[in-house]
Order: structure tokens, then sequence, then C-alpha cells
């Protein structure tokens, strides 16, 4: 069979899950287990894989979709019990004293504290948060979605302790240690330095576009919802918005190239939001006047929301020190946990689950290492402590825990066959008929089409991914075989183009359909997702042409000789 056929039929399950949740408007429950059902179909008519096989993959899917959902778990569970303690209603009242000037706002709420959060929950959480966080500040609901949703783009490649990365990216390491164990000069001895190299062209791009990131971001909200429809009105907080940028950009660099894929957006977020917080107090760099959105009879009505705007009476609960004081050892734990020369991260390794060969199957194979696990150690750990710190009573405990058991209903079962699907597109490779496997063939096909090209186009793939599944992670998942071997067969740089990919599956958290119906149930719009959209969608294809543009210079002009 041709490789272009082989490649329009791997193809299929993507297409199926596209024309489902977007033309359709299928809810991912069912979209992702009618795709992974064809997959598995083509899977054994086309490349001759066996109903075992099938099993056996989608076994080792389920699995690999367990380690992630006790991630989100636990970022859950760490979010509802600070809601019930009072501890996010402390730090939401933390917040609006600061300043009343709504750009200056936008920069603190829905940037730097959602990148904090994005660095340690991920998973659509950030906008989750920060939406509502600006209603109550009496930003209109549609103002306050849209720019929690378009912040909640440079963190997501670092986001959930670097989930999009470490795990979204796990199916190289087979190529990668081949390529290693082939002598080829790729700058790192193993699977863990290719990945910390492809973070590190990921965190540069995001962070050259993101010194130009918040300035645009404030003039978007001055545009689109200032009495004035003005972009000038924005660059009235230029100073603030450009010695922000510097805040978050110099830790998340530094972390990156330091540290690690774990913590660049969470440390990044943490101490970007202490440095600004203390500069607006002080009033460094702050605009000369207070800018205001217009009179609320004014709005138009799809600004507003079914939750009046500025309605709760936000009151402290507690002190700050101590509303912040969970976050504080999630980040200390994370640290402790992660660094090498600490004796914490071999305990929290030490005990693994492995089941090799399943199902008589060589090349299917699954390990957990519980305790390394984030949403175990802290976020679990963190949770059950906070009980005792907030003096949270044991019924309204359990209801915490209770409600995020049952939040995870829906996302299990989209991750769960998810990444099934992914697991049986990347096992199909291993067949007695000589195909590549269903990434690789659909890589060598656009190769012959897209050509030398292809790193600009490389990150609205990801975009792509993100805003089919709703998950950063799910699109590297889906999309790092097919971005890897494409690079290979182009003769680019796999650490950069997988880097592009990176970018690209953050970059589609601004249109991503989950997070948009998450973050505009918060502040109660109904009905306008698609007005959302089409207005986040400007910032994504403007954020995709200056990475492209990165790709093709990094790739050819400044960096050829990378692997």
């Amino acid at each position: 069979m041709s490789i272009g056929m082989l490649a329009l039929l791997a193809f299929v399950p993507i297409a199926i899950v596209l024309v489902l949740m977007v033309g359709m408007r299928w809810p991912a429950t069912k979209a992702m287990p009618l795709a992974w059902l064809v997959c598995a179909l083509i899977g054994m008519t086309v490349w001759n894989m066996d109903f075992g096989f099938i099993a056996a993959s989608t076994l080792a899917g389920f699995g690999s979709a367990i380690n992630v959902l006790i991630i989100v778990f636990g970022a859950i569970v760490i979010l509802y019990t600070m809601q019930t303690s009072g501890a996010m209603e402390t730090i939401s009242y933390g917040f609006t004293g600061i300043s009343p000037d709504r750009r200056i706002q936008t920069i603190i709420i829905a940037f730097m504290f959602g990148a904090f959060i994005e660095g340690s929950a991920g998973f659509g959480t950030p906008a989750a948060l920060a939406a509502p966080l600006l209603l109550g500040l009496g930003f209109p609901a549609l103002a306050a979605v849209c720019v929690a949703l378009i912040s909640n783009s440079i963190p997501v490649t670092f986001g959930a302790v670097g989930t999009p990365i470490w795990f979204g990216m796990m199916t190289l390491e087979t190529p990668v240690n081949a390529a290693i164990a082939a002598g080829e000069n790729v700058g790192f001895t193993t699977f863990n330095g290719f990945l910390m190299n492809v973070g590190q062209w990921a965190a540069v791009m995001h962070a050259i576009v993101g010194l130009g990131f918040l300035i645009f971001l404030i003039c978007f909200l001055t545009r689109f919802f200032g009495k004035n429809k003005s972009w000038k009105e924005g660059l009235g907080a230029w100073k603030f918005a450009l010695f922000a940028s510097f805040a978050f950009n110099i830790p998340y660099l530094l972390t990156a190239f330091l540290v690690g894929v774990e913590f660049p957006s969470l440390i990044g977020g943490l101490v970007g939001l202490g440095v600004v917080i203390t500069a607006a107090k002080k009033g460094f760099l702050m605009p000369k006047e207070n800018w205001e959105f217009g009179e609320r009879s004014s709005w138009e009505k799809e600004w507003m929301g079914e939750i009046e705007v500025g309605s709760k009476d936000l009151k402290p609960r507690m002190s700050q020190f101590m509303a912040w004081l969970p976050y504080v050892l999630i980040a200390g734990i994370l640290v402790l946990t992660r660094l090498n020369d600490l004796p914490f991260k071999a305990l929290a390794t030490s005990f693994k689950i492995s089941f090799t060969q399943i199902l008589g199957y060589e090349t299917v194979n699954f390990t957990m290492t519980p305790f390394y696990l984030p949403g175990v150690i802290p976020f679990m750990l963190v949770a059950i402590i906070t009980i005792f710190l907030h003096k949270i009573p044991a019924d309204k405990a359990a209801k915490a825990w209770k409600e995020s058991f049952i939040r995870l209903k829906n996302p299990t079962i989209a991750m769960l066959f998810a990444v099934a699907l992914v697991e049986i597109m990347r096992q199909s490779g291993n067949n007695l008929l000589g195909y590549h496997s269903m990434p690789l063939s659909m890589a060598t096909a656009v190769a012959a089409v897209a050509g030398q090209s292809w790193p600009f186009f490389a990150a609205y793939v990801g975009a792509l991914g993100s805003f089919i599944t709703g998950s950063a992670t799910v699109s590297d998942l889906l999309f790092s075989d097919f971005q890897y071997g494409l690079a290979t067969t182009i003769g680019a740089s796999r650490e950069i183009i997988m880097g592009v990919q990176g970018v690209g599956a953050a970059m589609g958290n601004m249109i991503c359909v989950h997070n948009v119906v998450a973050a505009s149930a918060t502040v109660g719009l109904v009905g306008v997702e698609g007005l959302i959209i089409r207005k986040t969608i400007i910032p994504m294809v403007l954020y995709g042409i200056l990475v492209g543009i990165m790709g093709l210079l990094f790739t050819y002009v400044l960096f050829p000789a990378t692997f």
C-alpha cells in the first residue's frame, strides 16, 4: 500500500475526533471511545495487528492514562480543599487591594497567578480559577474568560509539574535511545537529557514571544472591552507589562536550563507573582492614570453572564500566609523530591509498579511510580495536611474529596481512550508487513508536501491537538511520534521541532473547547463559546506565526547542527 494511502488511513481516527467534537459538538466522553474503536479496526485490518495486540496496547494506554488521572485528581482535590477552608476566598480578597487598574489586575491575576496554578496543577485549572477572580473584581464575564484563556498559554508547556513534556513525549524514548546507542552526536546521554533540551527550546521560544505578550494582552483588553475600543489605551501600562514579563521570564528560563521541565512555570509564576505584587504596591512603573471599563449600562449583552459582576462580597477567612501555605508546601516538596542531589527523589522513585510484555507482547509495557507522581506527593499529601492546617471539619473535608472524585468522571473516560488510541498508533509500527507506524506514515507523507518549510507549521499541529483533545499533554502524546518522525525525514533538528510542538500544544489552550466551556461555566456564561474562540483565535494565530518564524530560524540558520 502506498505511503499516501497509509497516511490517509492513519489520519482517520484524528479526523473523527475533529469532526465529532468540533463540527458536531460531541463531548470527549463519546468522541474518544469511538475514535479508539476506529483506530483499533484500522490497526487490525490495515496494519495487521491481531486482537490480542490491540487489547495489550489498550491496557498499556489505560495504565498510562491512570498516571495522568492521578495528577488531575490531586490538582482538583487541593483546589476543592482550599475552597472549602476559605483559603481561595482569602487569596482572592488579597488581590483586591493591589491596584484598581484593570490592566494591572489582568497581568497579576490572569497571567502571574494563572502561571503559578498552571505550573502546580494544570489541566484547565488556571482559567477556571482566574476568570471568577476577575469577575469578582468587576470584570465583564466575557473579558474575564478571554484574558484568562489567552494567559493560559506560555506556562502550559511546563504545566502540572511538566506533565506535557515528561509524560506527553514519553513515546519518543525508544527512538531517542536508539539514536543515542547509534552514536549520533546528540549532546546528551539519556532520554531525560533529550526532554530537558526540548524543554529549553520551548522555554526560549515562549520567552521571546513573552517579551511582548503581556503588552498585547492588556491592549487586547482595552481594544475589545474598553469604552473607546482602543489598542492605544493598553499601551498606557506598557512599562509595567514589560517589567512583569522579565519578572516571569528570568526565573522561567533559569529553571528550564538549570533544573528541568517540571518547574519553569511553577517557579516563574511564584517568583513573578511576588515581584509584581510588591512592585505594584510600591507604585513602581505603574501607569499615571488608572484604566477602567465603561459604565455597565454600556456593556454589550454578550459580555454578561448569569452571575452578577462583582456580586461576591469577598472576606478574608484567614491570614494570607496561611491561605498560601498549601501552595508553598507544594512548591517546596516538589523541589525537594525532584533534585538529584537530595535523597528524597530516590525514595520517591524506589517503589514501582511494572507490567512487562502485557498479554505476551514484548513491546507493550507499563510502569507506574506512584509516590513520584505529583498527584500523590505533594498534591494529595498537602490536601490532607491542609485539613489540619485550616481546621476543616471532617464532613466538609470528606465532601471536598467526594466532589473531586465526581469531577474526575468525564476526564477519566476521555483520557483512558485518548491515551489507548495513541498507544495503538504507536505500537502499529511493530508489524510483519514492513509498514511504518501510523504517526510515522503521516509524517512521511506530510514531509513530501511541506518539505523544509515544516518548522513554520509545526506549532499549529500542536495547537490542533489541544483544540481537539482538550489537553496539551494529549496533544503531545498524539503528535510526538509524528513530529519527531517528520523532523527526521526532512533532516531538521528533532529537539527544536519537538520544542515547537510543545509550544504549539500550549498556545492551543487559548481555543481549547474544553477550557472554554469550563472557564465560561465558572462565570455563568452560556452559549457564547463560539464568540470566545473567535476572539482568542486572534492571539493564537499570531503566536503561531512568531513561533513558526523562530522554528525556521533556529532550524536552518542559527542552530542547524542540533540533534
